[in-house]
């Protein structure tokens, strides 16, 4: 299997191509998914000339199947339900109410550590670009874009490096436009296609902010 990628920020630059067309527009903001897919977003954002930004999310597993999610919350106080999973499953109000209290406090602990504050910029009527390292399941960008479509964007950009092609496909009809470079019908794994695929620490993830956001 070809390492397609360097290292995140050879996908972002090379990412950063592909949205070329939103390039020195004043209406475009870009978001990384932490930790990951911040690298990637700071490239985007970089080449672009946009604003960077983070969106922390933290989906909510059901009590015993944490890897069955019936909802999400993420950065600004969203909360979302998977309505179909809550009702399978015969989930109250007050056992849901206890997740995502509890999630939420664990997602102000990551942000407070990764960002130091709220979401810094109005999204209202604005084109967001939200950024990760790969998509193999697409859960967590399906829940950010859920999340960001609250905040009143006019249009969506989910943009990755790699993706699987059903995900990719899925995720279409989420976004209003998806930009992946490359589906491979075997993913395998997101880091598969990086020769540098090295854990990304709450350090750079702040520092990646500050470099992005110095005027």
């Amino acid at each position: 299997m070809a390492k397609t990628y360097l290292d995140r920020e050879d996908a972002g630059k090379k990412l950063a191509a592909g949205l070329h067309k939103y390039q020195g527009q004043n209406d475009v903001v870009v978001f990384g998914l932490p930790r990951g897919g911040v690298p990637v977003a700071f490239e985007v954002a970089r080449q672009l000339e946009a604003p960077l930004d983070i969106l922390v999310v933290r989906k909510i597993g059901l009590p015993g199947q944490p890897e069955l999610a019936m909802g999400a919350v993420a950065s600004g106080g969203v909360t979302i339900r998977n309505e179909h999973v809550i009702r399978a499953v015969g989930i109250g109000p007050d056992r849901f109410d206890a997740a995502v209290e509890a999630a939420l406090d664990e997602l102000t602990e990551r942000e407070a550590a990764l960002r130091g504050t709220g979401l810094s910029v109005d999204l209202t009527d604005k084109t967001v670009i939200v950024v990760d390292d790969g998509m193999a399941t697409g859960s967590t960008m399906r829940a950010a874009v859920e999340a960001l479509r609250t905040m009143g964007p006019a249009r969506i950009v989910i943009a990755v490096p790699v993706g699987a092609p059903e995900v990719v496909d899925q995720l279409g009809a989420v976004a209003d436009e998806v930009v992946c470079l490359l589906t491979p019908r075997n993913l395998v794994a997101v880091g598969a296609w990086y020769r540098n695929f090295g854990q990304t620490t709450e350090l750079e993830v702040r520092r990646l902010l500050d470099a992005s956001n110095r005027p």
